[in-house]
């Protein structure tokens, strides 16, 4: 049920690119409880002229590795959960691939559960499918 988008600047590897989203999938699964293989990520790099950013927002000091991560869940967790879902991914981010917090930006996005097609243009989690 996640859909993951991450915006970064153009030039890392793709063995980091592949780490940023093993990472965050693997945060929405401790902390969200997210199921195996429930796994949906967009990962888009932009030139320098097309990604723009307030270096020292909230005084928090970033650096043009910056990761911008917008999921949009379902509305059913909890603001503790939320939370822990900020902690984990800045943890897991820093390990792999290196990232630091000041440098992981995280956005949710909430929606009814009836606003999900996963495929066959059913809506599988609205109720009276």
């Amino acid at each position: 049920m996640p859909l993951i988008r991450v915006s970064l600047r153009k030039g890392k590897p793709s063995a980091y690119r592949k780490a940023l989203a093993d990472g965050i999938y693997l945060a929405l699964r401790e902390t969200f409880n997210v199921p195996e293989d429930d796994l949906f990520v967009t990962i888009t790099e932009h030139e320098e002229d097309n990604f723009f950013y307030g270096a020292n927002y909230l005084g928090i000091e970033r650096s043009d590795d910056l990761v911008i991560v917008q999921i949009t869940v379902s509305n059913t967790r909890t603001v503790d959960q939320k939370k822990a879902l900020f902690q984990r991914i800045t943890e897991r981010l820093g390990t792999e691939p290196g990232l630091r917090p000041e440098d992981v930006f995280i956005n949710l996005i909430e929606v009814e559960k009836e606003n999900w097609s996963f495929g066959h243009g059913i809506a599988q989690y609205a109720q009276g499918n």
